[in-house]
This record gives C-alpha cells, sequence and structure tokens, in this order.
C-alpha cells in the first residue's frame, strides 16, 4: 500500500481534507473512518493503515478543517459542528460523499467506522439510512437528537462498548438498544467488562476515563472485520 493521499473535499464553505490509505490491489470494499473528537491522531491513522494492508479503500474524515491544538480546542470546533444534528449529519454527509467518489470506490460496498465522537458519527449517518453495508462503533457516543425510525436502518450494526465507560453509562446503553429495536435495526453490541473509553488507544493520557485496552482493541478490531467478512461473502 501506498502512503496517506490527501483528498480535498469541502462542506458549506468549510475546506475538508481526507486522508486516503490504498490497497495494494483491487479494493474489497471502501470504509470511512471517522476519527476522534482530536481529529486524525496516530491511533487513528493506523487503523486506517491496518484496513488498507487487508484489502480495503481506508479513507479518515475531516470533522473541521484543522487539527485542534488541545483537547479544550477540539471540544469549542465539536460543539459549533453539532450546534444543530442536521449540520452536523450535513458535516459527515460530506465526508461519505467525498470516499464515494474515490478512485477505486465506484461499484464496491461501503463500511463506516469511527472510534470516539467518530463512533457516534458512524451511528448518526446509520441513523439516517445512509446507502452503507456497515456502521461500526468504537468506543463510541451513543446518545442523539434523532433517533432511527422504524425501517429507516439499513446497514448491519455493530457496537464495540467499554462497560466501564463514564461518557456512556448504562442508561445511554439501554436506550441504545431500544431505540435499534424500535427502529428494527439489524445490531449486535459487544461490551467490555472493566473497559473505560477509548480502549484502541495506545497513547499515554492523563485522562482518568480513558484507558487503552489490548485485549478490547484486539478483539472488537476482529469483530469488524468478521462482520466485514460476512458481508462481503454473502
Amino acid at each position: 500500500m501506498s502512503g496517506f493521499e490527501e483528498v480535498g473535499y469541502e462542506d458549506a464553505g468549510t475546506a475538508l481534507t481526507g486522508l486516503v490509505a490504498r490497497p495494494s490491489g483491487k479494493p474489497r470494499a471502501a470504509v470511512l473512518v471517522f476519527p476522534t473528537i482530536m481529529n486524525p491522531t496516530p491511533a487513528v491513522e493506523a487503523k486506517a493503515r491496518d484496513l488498507a494492508s487487508k484489502g480495503y479503500l481506508a479513507m479518515i474524515g475531516d470533522f473541521y478543517g484543522k487539527r485542534p491544538e488541545s483537547f479544550d480546542d477540539a471540544r469549542i470546533c465539536a460543539s459549533e459542528i453539532r450546534e444543530t444534528p442536521e449540520h452536523y449529519r450535513q458535516r459527515l454527509r460530506a465526508s461519505l460523499r467525498a470516499l464515494a467518489t474515490l478512485d477505486g470506490a465506484d461499484g464496491v460496498p461501503i463500511f463506516i467506522i469511527g472510534f470516539c465522537m467518530g463512533g457516534q458519527a458512524a451511528l448518526e449517518l446509520a441513523r439516517e439510512g445512509a446507502p452503507v453495508e456497515a456502521a461500526v462503533s468504537f468506543h463510541g457516543l451513543l446518545d442523539t437528537d434523532l433517533p432511527a425510525q422504524p425501517g429507516k436502518v439499513s446497514a448491519r450494526i455493530l457496537v464495540c462498548h467499554g462497560d466501564a465507560d463514564p461518557m456512556v453509562p448504562r442508561e445511554q446503553v439501554l436506550k441504545f438498544w431500544n431505540e435499534m429495536d424500535h427502529a428494527g435495526a439489524n445490531w449486535h453490541f459487544h461490551s467490555y467488562a472493566g473497559v473505560k473509553h477509548g480502549f484502541t488507544n495506545p497513547a499515554p493520557n492523563d485522562n482518568p476515563a480513558t484507558q487503552f485496552d489490548a485485549s478490547a482493541d484486539r478483539q472488537s478490531w476482529s469483530s469488524m472485520l468478521s462482520l466485514f467478512d460476512e458481508l462481503l461473502e454473502a
């Protein structure tokens, strides 16, 4: 595979840049990767590279058009794009369109995945019936201002969640389960005991709410790849 290729696109006048990792041969599928609230990080970039090594055309979407300088800066950026549910989803759709127009994406299935805020983003597009085959959330936020409606969700849903995640308490989990059942979605929910938020990111940090967990990282990634294989071999 090659290194990251920068692809420019825009949403409502905001210039955005997707980071594309290409496989060595014909893509099995195209995968939109939504990053964390910090926008692309080394951990998310490593996941995109791994997808490319396994035959997928992967693009990391751009939330803001810049990389935040700090977590506080990222929170401000996130609040701006999440000002209204429609504004948020419009930004997410821009990334999906950019992926779909890449060379190699035409005629192959499209999947979306995301980490933390990116997990929420993947689920938001699935909720509105985006034309994707699967949506996968890793330690993602599960709340929404626009719950899925019956018959709307066409994507297979996989949520990989740390049961000790203080940002996504069990009340939010149960509400999400009920939402998916009400919508008639085809969903899987994997919960890892004692695991906190951000379990896929091995970078050191001083946030007590987040902690890397090698087992949950490995098992969740394997579950995603298994789901992709199932869909592609059907």
